[in-house]
């Protein structure tokens, strides 16, 4: 009897994952069912390009998995029941109906996050978000409707609001772009990485309000801790990501945050037959501190899980994939970057790469993200393992239950 692998979600960890599993196991002994609600991958580390009118390359799944074994599934996921190993889709690729039932012996939840308002009033009525396609392509629109020096306000100082804001800037120098960020400017980054990107904030003349809480949107404008108001013709909310909240509803053990709590192989805590990846993974990292819900996690999660679910299955060892980081890169525009060298815990050093040779960089990166999904199974030796007939795990189970009994 074949295994069915479902993996839901077909953004970086999930696309990947699935690929991997295809090129790890016999296609005979395993069906790998990939969940996703759009037919094309999104590539979401350049929302904030999209965002401002320029049009990525689209990416077919059906092009991307011919071949491969992989069986794509576009359908949105409702409702997965751990306790009867199962996932409830709808849409036009899930049955007559349009409603089915799908059954797993394997599951790998990567249902990723979307954007997170945090509960500040307004912010769902008129902050606009970067955290996936939709949301850039409604930024997108109003961006186009602005006339000259009308004011846009981007709330968050992390990676994405840097992104955004640059993005913004560079491609209207029209606008009156400002950045409300909680903390210091860059306050994460090394003495280099700070200058840098202050020098480059300051050239594309986006305006900085430092250590500022945005408490309020409104149409026309924010409004800060210290009642302060900004004028804010647009809102571009990222102040971080919200995991999906389907897992909260399972029995699967989770955080606060909604994340599955997972083992140092991706597996799920409290239900062996599920794994987690990428944002929707609570993962422990160096230094005993969880991973940030980012592509540079999401990856190496997914490579964890799909080797570990491949050596399960055929009786292997499991390999563990390192889990840290080397760097953050950051575009600030089309012609200005910078990479800032960190620890394996995700802090930074001294060394950062800047200007247009870091603007490469993350270029680079970001291709070789895309064509890492895009061929999912050509940087792995092709040799695919067969399933164990009885693996000693599950008869290992099977005797500890009986012995329970």
């Amino acid at each position: 009897m074949q295994q069915r692998i479902i993996v839901l979600g077909a953004g970086y960890a999930g696309a990947i994952a699935a690929g991997r599993l295809a090129k790890r196991l016999h296609r005979e002994d395993v069906t790998i069912t990939l969940v996703n609600a759009e037919p094309d991958f999104v590539e979401r580390v350049r929302m904030h390009q999209l965002a401002v009118g320029q049009d990525l390359k689209p990416r077919p799944f059906s092009e991307m998995f011919a071949g491969t074994g992989v069986r794509l599934k576009l359908a949105k996921v409702t409702a997965v029941d751990v306790d009867r190993r199962t996932v409830s889709v709808t849409g036009t690729d899930a049955g007559p109906s349009g409603v089915e039932e799908l059954e797993y012996d394997t599951l790998v939840y990567a249902l990723g996050s979307g954007w997170n308002p945090q509960g500040v009033p307004g912010t769902a009525e008129h902050a606009h978000d970067i955290a996936g396609r939709p949301g850039a392509l409604r930024l997108r629109e109003r961006l186009a409707r602005l006339t000259a020096g009308q004011p846009v306000v981007v709330v968050g100082g992390g990676l994405t609001g840097l992104e955004a804001a640059s993005e913004i800037a560079e491609s209207r120098p029209d606008l009156d772009v400002a950045l409300a960020a909680r903390g210091d400017l860059g306050d994460w980054l090394s003495p280099k990485g700070r200058g840098h990107l202050r020098k480059v904030v300051d050239g594309l003349g986006i305006t900085v309000h430092e250590h500022t809480a945005v408490t309020g949107v409104a149409a026309d404008h924010v409004t800060t801790a210290d009642g302060a108001t900004v004028p804010a013709a647009v809102t571009v909310w990222t102040t971080g990501f919200a995991v999906h909240p389907i897992a909260r509803a399972t029995s699967l053990e989770v955080t606060d945050t909604g994340q599955i709590v997972v083992d140092r192989t991706m597996r799920s805590v409290s239900h062996p037959d599920v794994y987690a990846i990428g944002d929707a993974a609570s993962v422990t990292g160096p230094a005993d501190k969880p991973l940030r819900m980012s592509c540079a996690s999401g990856v190496p999660t997914a490579w964890q899980a799909a080797d570990a679910i491949a050596a399960r299955l055929t009786g292997g060892k499991i390999p563990e994939v390192p889990l840290r980081y080397f760097n953050q890169c950051i575009s600030l525009g089309r012609k200005q970057g910078l990479i800032q060298y960190v620890t394996a815990d995700d802090r930074a050093v001294r060394a950062a790469l800047t200007g247009r040779t870091a603007a490469l960089y993350k270029e680079l990166i970001c291709k070789g993200a895309a064509w890492g999904v895009a061929n999912p199974t050509m940087r792995m030796p092709t040799r695919r393992r067969r399933v164990a007939a009885e693996r000693p795990e599950a008869s290992s189970a099977a005797t500890t239950a009986e012995a329970a009994a």
